[in-house]
């Protein structure tokens, strides 16, 4: 790619919340993803008034799932479905059934450990509706997620096709 450099990595994913102090027990107490920002925002980059909350928890590798609390601004919160959104995140494999163990005793609603092939996930909902998955790598994982090996181009084109014929 001339003039451009590569895409490093993912610095924050951000989603509306709620409350953000129920937020930050479900993502902090709870995850243990520490609270590392937050900050009012009070004007647009228009210059239009606004009241907002902005907030960030940190992953090991320094990325950041990211919460906007913005009581004047409605906004549809609904129990998502895992195929509308979820949100995945990788843990040590052999830590799922103690995470598992520990939504359930926290009394989270808690579905797995469900078997992917290439992964084995546990989903939890946070106070917000949003499905989190935490998942752990099985030893095929770095395979699976080959594309040479895997064909995922040709799978998305037999889709295609198929989806356009009506199959």
């Amino acid at each position: 790619m001339t003039g451009l450099n590569l895409i490093k990595g993912l610095h924050h994913n951000a989603y509306r919340c709620r409350d953000s102090e129920e937020t930050r027990k479900f993502y902090e107490d709870f995850l243990g993803l520490p609270l590392v920002n937050a900050f009012e925002i009070t004007e647009t980059k228009t210059k239009r008034t606004t009241h907002v909350l902005h907030s960030f928890y940190r992953m090991a590798d320094g990325s950041c799932l990211a919460f906007f609390e913005a009581p004047e601004q409605p906004f549809d919160f609904k129990v998502q479905h895992d195929f509308d959104l979820h949100i995945a995140l990788e843990i040590p494999h052999d830590d799922l059934a103690s995470w598992k163990a520990k939504g359930q005793a926290e009394g989270f609603e808690v579905r797995g450990i469900a078997d992917h092939h290439m992964i084995d996930s546990i989903y939890f909902r946070d106070p917000n509706g949003y499905v989190i998955e935490l998942t752990g790598k099985r030893p095929n994982h770095d395979d699976m997620m080959d594309p040479v090996k895997n064909d995922a181009r040709g799978h998305l084109q037999r889709w295609q096709t198929n989806k356009l014929a009506g199959r």
